[in-house]
């Protein structure tokens, strides 16, 4: 299990999921990761940083955005 930082690039009320690029990661998006049901809607706004836990680092299906941050 990791925990790293990220960028968010979009979010989907409608499936609580989000686009986040890694920070580091120039071209590299992640899309469809979950997120936590704690976090409000209202927060995820586009270029908000985000903490994503992965809980298996090789399959980004396994990963949780759990916060959100200015």
């Amino acid at each position: 299990m990791s925990l790293k930082k990220a960028v968010l690039k979009s979010f989907s009320q409608e499936s609580y999921t989000a686009t986040v690029q890694l920070s580091g990661s120039l071209k590299a998006y992640l899309e469809d990761i979950a997120v936590a049901r704690n976090l409000p809607a209202a927060e995820m706004t586009a270029g908000r940083k985000v903490a994503v836990i992965f809980f298996d680092e090789t399959n980004a299906g396994e990963a949780l955005v759990v916060a959100v941050y200015t």
